[in-house]
């Protein structure tokens, strides 16, 4: 069987998770290799995504490692079972990097997604306007042709919670809603399309103040991405160097732990919507 040049993510945490399981069990790769009757390079390509596995191996696999957690068995056969060869991001293969199409594939797959921003409006409610303005301002500035087509992704990327197929929560930052990065109509728009949007009835969206103390964070923004069971979640961040993702225990708990903060936090929606409002208004009186 030929070996995959270029993994999907979901391939990706197959084999992580059965990595995840083999060292859990305290077994090494050529013990596993010696029990299924391979060689270990094989068993070094199934957990690097590189080579898929039927159904019945995985299963044999848990049954070596002693692993009694049904759910997450069965929700690995999902995903190899899973025959689609791509989502609507695969279009983009080649023209776009590795990390918007990761993005979208983490969100294509999500039960429920959450948001947290600090400096901007996240990018599942961001107008096209506000979106085009944003890689406007890119570290390294970027020809119209490639802003074009970043900001068409971007919009196309927001269907999962415009169609309200997926639930969406997001918290934003009182300073999220202030930076303004091409005016005050810009600004106010994008505001009016958010008030907009927290009216939808799968979409909530939470403000977090200026004067709340500050808030035990690692990162400006982050996206919790609930997977099918809790042991598929996953965390997304981004930065100026490209996307992290994390799906390591330790590092979902850490996450979760943040998001009961913010929960705690927040101002309830129709706090926010009030609130959201009101800086709206500011935004158009600069512009008048």
């Amino acid at each position: 069987m030929a070996l995959r040049s270029n993994p999907t993510l979901r391939q990706l945490r197959l084999g992580a998770e059965l990595r995840r399981m083999r060292e859990q069990a305290g077994l090494g790769g050529s013990q596993l290799a010696r029990a299924l009757g391979i060689n270990p390079a094989h068993v070094t390509q199934m957990e690097s995504g590189k080579t898929g596995i039927s159904v019945e191996r995985l299963r044999t696999i848990a049954a070596l490692c002693m692993c009694a957690n049904e759910p997450l068995i069965e929700a690995l056969a999902e995903i190899i079972t899973d025959r689609e060869k791509g989502g609507w991001w695969e279009e983009y293969r080649g023209t776009l990097s590795g990390d918007f199409l990761e993005v979208a594939e983490v969100e294509g797959h999500a039960l429920k997604l959450t948001t947290y921003t600090m400096a901007f409006i996240p990018g599942l409610l961001q107008t096209n306007a506000y979106t085009g303005a944003v890689f406007d301002r890119s570290l390294t500035p970027l020809p119209r042709h490639e802003v074009d087509q970043r900001t068409t992704f971007r919009m196309r990327r927001q269907e999962v919670v415009r169609s309200g197929a997926t639930p969406y929560t997001a918290y934003i930052h009182e300073a999220a809603l202030r930076m303004q990065f091409s005016g005050p109509a810009i600004q106010a728009e994008q505001l009016r399309s958010l008030i907009e949007d927290s009216e939808r009835p799968t979409v909530a969206i939470r403000v977090v103040m200026f004067d709340v103390d500050a808030l035990p964070l690692n990162y400006e923004n982050f996206t919790y991405v609930e997977g099918s069971i809790p042991e598929l979640d996953t965390v997304q961040t981004d930065s100026s160097v490209g996307n992290v993702l994390f799906d390591a225990p330790a590092h979902l708990a850490r996450f979760r732990s943040m998001l009961a903060r913010l929960d705690s936090a927040a101002i309830s929606e129709d706090d926010s919507r009030d609130f959201i409002r009101s800086i709206k208004k500011d935004m158009e009186s600069k512009d008048a």
